[in-house]
């Protein structure tokens, strides 16, 4: 079988920029992953989601920004590529591409379906030019505790919002409602702090909750 997933691009390589994950924080998401595929196989388990129904809350509220058929949309953290296919079922089949740092659920998810766009790597490894896509979107990734005290996720946010042409959504964990004790190698972020953040790099922002308990989704719009 010819299993069309890109474990890097032409020309490209691990990010050299400092903006990026450090190597021990890669490998160590890195092998998480491969233990959980190993666990649990294809499923939302595997990508840390409690339930389908949960990821698929997430989906909704993401793509609520204004994601339509035909639209080009980058996935960052893109796991299996659930979303592509979520979409699709809705009759909103867009131009995917998806990325994300494990090779072992990339190639799971290639075996599942080789002609989807898919390449290995985190955000920072991909040199795409300033509005590449219409849409780039982030389900969970900025969950996992770097303990860098969100550099990382500001730094990803931003570098996201230069991607799109029309916008960013993401989710994040919400502090008010997590018991940290509960936490397990994730982070929960403080909603208004996060939304201060994004309104530095657009006015145009706008915070979605009540999808679910411990979640809250925002949007950033040129």
């Amino acid at each position: 079988m010819s299993i069309n997933v890109k474990m890097q691009l032409p020309g490209l390589g691990v990010d050299s920029s400092g903006l990026g994950l450090m190597s021990v924080q890669r490998q160590g998401l890195e092998a998480r992953h491969r233990e959980s595929l190993a666990r649990f196989g294809y499923s939302p388990e595997a990508l840390f989601w409690s339930t389908r129904g949960v990821q698929k809350a997430r989906f909704k509220a993401l793509t609520g920004i204004g994601v339509a058929r035909g639209d080009s949309l980058l996935d960052v953290g893109c796991g299996f590529g659930d979303l592509d296919s979520w979409l699709s079922s809705r009759k909103k089949t867009v131009q995917y591409t998806g990325i994300d740092i494990s090779p072992d659920i990339l190639m799971r998810a290639g075996e599942m379906m080789p002609a989807r766009n898919l390449h290995c790597g985190e955000l920072f490894d991909f040199q795409w030019p300033e509005s590449s896509f219409d849409w780039v979107l982030l389900s969970g990734t900025l969950n996992w505790n770097l303990y860098d005290k969100g550099d990382y996720a500001r730094r990803s946010i931003a570098r996201m919002f230069e991607l799109a042409r029309k916008g960013v959504a993401f989710n994040l964990l919400d502090e008010r409602y997590i018991n940290p004790l509960y936490l397990d190698g994730l982070v929960a972020y403080d909603v208004q702090t996060m939304l201060a953040f994004c309104r530095t790099i657009t006015t145009k922002c706008e915070l979605v909750e009540g999808y679910l308990d411990n979640d809250f989704t925002i949007f950033m719009k040129k």
